[in-house]
Order: structure tokens, then C-alpha cells, then sequence
């Protein structure tokens, strides 16, 4: 099956939203209950309430995340109390367990003109989860994990977001899609504005293709490769696991081309002539059929049914990664840097990354 082409918008048409583009003001009369208290929900949470809106958190009884929910100052009620006393409910529970969720505690108490909130376009899009046409329904995906969306939050700054509407019952979800994406800060780095098939497809494809998929598999090989050949194991680990940061960072602030700036032309040289080789033309139709299978459902449905089964793929390969030797190795080494980096005064470094998310904000929003 061929990839299907989704239009896209030329750089020059994309409209980016800031704090000028929300008023806080549209939610002061609303709650928010939200669903789950992880990584992001803790994050939202706990954003949303420094911003002023009224904060609920939905867990199920007994979570073991409801006593450090409360300890965070977060109001902690039962799924299904929290969602209807709720205006604007927010799912950020994991994709597979949230239909269920749903289902059994949100469905119920969905009742006409509330809100019904994402973070991925996953189970709408591939229709596990189906509401009621007389609700908004949309999206706010921060481009970052949940400890980050909190501390470049309190930080002053904000994480960059996507936000889509599925359904607009009210006439008014894109506006509540904007505010809630600056209770959390997103407007201060910018929000962009997508789809919930363009939002999964491109969140599913990145992960497994790209940023988790991809380079974990990358410095795995290398690792082995240096190692088998004869090569001291702790040394392979600085320079297929180590320096990925030093590299990432530069492309992350400058570009591709600014990192080939700022490393040796060696380096560059290397890139050039090596890069094509390891990721090549196969690779790319590798990359293709993966996307079309992610595109038709066939990844939703493999792994929604490894979830049935109990996950036993699924953990063996979480088990597999653990004893990996890059792993053993790996440990002591960050641990000795931490310990470093603690003694010579490593808090200079979020210090001046803080102050320089601050000028960013400031820049961004006189």
C-alpha cells in the first residue's frame, strides 16, 4: 500500500500562536478535571493551577498517585466524581487504558456542552474512543515531557504545543483549545495549529521512525560494533551514547547546518560520506511502509492486542534493553558525572538556561 500524501502548509502560511492570542479570562468560570496524574498530568495540573484555573484531578481509588497528587496541593477526586463536576475534562491517562477509563467513568458523566480534551490524537483517530456529538472535542499535545512542560513552566518560559478540534459543539473549541494551551504555557513558546490524523500519524511516525525507534537502535549497533571489535566498552559508550546529547543540543538550538558549524570538519566529512550508508535508500522504504502501517491501523491494532495479551512482547523487550551491556555500562558512568557535575557547582548551568528561557519569553511577548 502506498503512503498517502496529507497536504501540508508551506512554512510561510503557518500561524503561530502566543499569550496575545488567549485570554486566561475565558476559563476562570470553568473546572478542569484532570484525568491521570503522570508525567504530563501532574505537569497540567499543576501549570493550569499557577495559572489561576480551578483544578481537579481524577484518579481511581487507591492510585498510587493520589496521595503525591495531594501532596502536590492538587484537589484529588474518583474518576468519575471529578469528571462531572468538571467543564473541561482532559484525558492524560495511558492511550491503551484510556477507552476503558472512558467508558466506564468519563461517558457517563459527559453531559452536553463540556469539553473532552487530549494531549494525543490516538484513540480518536483510530475511533476507540467515540464521543457524543453535543460535546467539544480537541487536542493540546505539548512537544515535550511532562517534567519538562513543569519546569520550563516555572521556569518562565513555556514548552511549544499542537492543538486540533475534532468536534466544535459549542463554536467556541478553538478558543478553550488556546487558552488551555497558555494555562500550561505553551503560547509563550508558541502553539501551531494541526489535525488529530496529521498529530498521531507524525507523533507515531517520529517516535518508532526517528527519536526512540531509530537512535535507540543506532547507538545500540554502534556500541556493539566498537565493543566486538575489541575496543574498551566504556569508551564505545561515550561516543555512541554519551556525545548524541552534545550533537542533538546543537541541532536542537541552530539547525543541521549550524551543528556542522560548530563541529570539526572531520566530523562533517564522516557525515557525508558515512551517514548515506547506515541510513540509505532501503532505510527510507523501510521508513515508508512503517508509516503506512501506522496510516491503515495496522500498528494501533498490533498494539492494542499486545495489551490484551498482557504485554509479553512488550516486556521482554523492555527486559532485553535492561541487560543490555551498554546499560550495565552506562550506570556508573553517569553516575560518577552527576557526581561531578554536583561538586563543581553544576546548578550554574539551569540557572543560565532559565534566565535565557526568561529574555526568550520577554522577547516573545512585550
Amino acid at each position: 500500500m502506498a503512503v498517502k500524501k496529507t497536504p501540508g502548509k508551506s512554512v510561510a502560511k503557518i500561524k503561530m500562536y502566543y499569550d496575545k492570542d488567549a485570554d486566561l479570562k475565558v476559563l476562570k468560570a470553568k473546572t478542569v478535571a484532570i484525568i491521570g496524574c503522570g508525567s504530563q498530568g501532574h505537569a497540567h495540573a499543576l501549570n493550569l493551577q499557577d495559572s489561576g484555573i480551578k483544578v481537579i484531578v481524577g484518579l481511581r481509588k487507591g492510585s498510587k498517585t493520589w496521595e503525591r497528587a495531594e501532596e502536590a496541593g492538587l484537589k484529588v477526586l474518583e474518576t468519575g466524581e471529578a469528571a462531572k463536576k468538571a467543564d473541561i475534562i482532559m484525558m492524560l491517562t495511558p492511550d491503551t487504558a484510556m477507552p476503558e477509563i472512558y467508558k466506564k467513568s468519563i461517558e457517563p458523566n459527559l453531559t452536553k456542552g463540556k469539553a473532552l480534551v487530549f494531549a494525543h490524537g490516538f484513540n480518536i483517530h483510530f475511533k476507540t474512543i467515540v464521543p457524543p456529538k453535543n460535546v467539544d472535542v480537541f487536542l493540546v499535545a505539548p512537544k515535550g515531557p511532562g517534567h519538562m512542560v513543569r519546569s520550563v513552566f516555572k521556569s518562565g518560559f513555556g514548552v511549544p504545543c499542537l492543538f486540533a478540534v475534532h468536534q466544535d459543539s459549542s463554536k467556541n473549541a478553538k478558543k478553550l483549545a488556546l487558552v488551555y494551551a497558555k494555562g500550561i504555557g505553551g503560547t509563550r513558546a508558541g502553539v501551531i495549529e494541526t489535525s488529530f490524523k496529521e498529530e498521531t500519524e507524525t507523533d507515531l511516525f517520529g517516535e518508532q521512525v526517528v527519536l526512540c525507534g531509530g537512535l535507540v537502535e543506532l547507538i545500540k549497533r554502534g556500541f556493539e560494533t566498537l565493543v566486538e571489535a575489541g575496543y574498551q566498552p566504556h569508551v564505545a559508550y561515550f561516543e555512541c551514547l554519551h556525545e548524541v546529547k552534545l550533537i542533538t543540543d546543537l541541532i536542537h538550538v541552530g539547525g543541521i547546518s549550524a551543528m556542522n558549524y560548530s563541529i570539526s570538519d572531520t566530523a562533517e566529512w564522516g557525515e557525508y560520506v558515512s551517514g548515506p550508508r547506515i541510513v540509505n535508500k532501503d532505510t527510507k522504504k523501510e521508513m515508508k511502509k512503517i508509516l503506512t502501517e501506522i496510516q491503515n491501523g495496522t500498528f494501533a491494532k498490533k498494539w492494542i492486542k499486545e495489551n490484551k495479551d498482557g504485554l509479553p512482547t512488550f516486556m521482554k523487550n523492555r527486559e532485553d534493553i535492561i541487560k543490555h551491556p551498554i546499560e550495565k555500562i552506562g550506570e556508573p558512568l553517569r553516575d560518577m558525572m552527576r557526581m561531578k557535575e554536583r561538586l563543581q557547582g553544576g546548578g550554574t548551568k539551569q540557572f543560565l538556561a532559565e534566565e535565557s528561557s526568561k529574555k526568550e519569553y520577554k522577547r516573545r511577548n512585550p
